[in-house]
């Protein structure tokens, strides 16, 4: 099944272990990741500087997944880093 992105949703498409995973930063979702990570405008800064960890990268994406499809986040994490840091944090642009 291929996923698409919608753009002027925010949405961003990741690609891990040739699955097409979309990326939706909806409200819910940042508020949860907020309430784990603390402010994201903070995160955002750091980001920015090239501060942003690993482990804040993955609170982020795993928050704002549309679907899991019975990912786990250890899996999702061990996903990321296999794909290599330059295509994980496509997405952020």
């Amino acid at each position: 099944m291929t996923r698409t992105a919608n753009p002027w949703r925010g949405e961003a498409l990741l690609e891990l272990d040739g699955q097409a995973l979309v990326l939706r930063p909806s409200f819910s979702a940042l508020v949860a990741a907020e309430e784990e990570l603390g402010p994201l405008f903070t995160l955002v800064e750091r980001a920015a500087g090239g501060e942003l960890r690993l482990t804040e990268l993955v609170t982020l994406y795993w928050h704002c997944l549309h679907n899991r499809d019975g990912l786990d986040r250890t899996a999702f994490a061990e996903g990321l880093v296999t794909a290599g840091l330059a295509k994980a944090t496509k997405p952020l642009r």
